[in-house]
């Protein structure tokens, strides 16, 4: 079987990390931007300024994941726009894996963990796209 990469896109709140876990066997790797914010203690600190190391440092992560040929890579990070998902698109056609998009929507009303406003949902919500074709 081709080896695969997922990315499970979504707002905060709307269950990627839980998915993200679903989805995971002994074959995979789970990684997210949410990573680089989180100490060994599982405690989430995000730092606005630190945005870009996170998503540096995701990329990079991913890219080892396929150097050595980790068989499913899941990420799960918001990819409310295009650019964002292009870096792992480019890793998966150098490293020849399948790749998945899936859109997680918070049909639950479930509760965001890091504490993004209403107002901020909003805004994110406005400027995400969805791809028919």
């Amino acid at each position: 079987m081709q080896n695969s990469l997922i990315l499970l896109r979504g707002l905060p709140g709307s269950g990627k990390s839980t998915l993200a876990h679903v989805l995971e066997d002994d074959q995979s790797v789970v990684l997210s931007i949410d990573d680089y914010f989180t100490d060994k203690n599982g405690n989430y600190s995000f730092v606005f300024s630190e945005n870009h190391k996170a998503y540096e440092a995701c990329i990079s992560r991913t890219s080892d994941a396929i150097k050595n040929g980790v068989k499913k890579i899941i990420i799960h990070n918001t990819f409310t726009m295009d650019w964002e998902m292009e870096p792992y698109f480019k890793l998966a056609s150098i490293g020849s894996y399948r790749i998945f998009v899936v859109t997680v929507e918070n049909r639950f009303n479930l509760k965001n963990t890091h504490g993004v406003s209403n107002g901020q949902l909003k805004k994110m919500a406005e400027k995400y796209k969805v791809v028919l074709f």
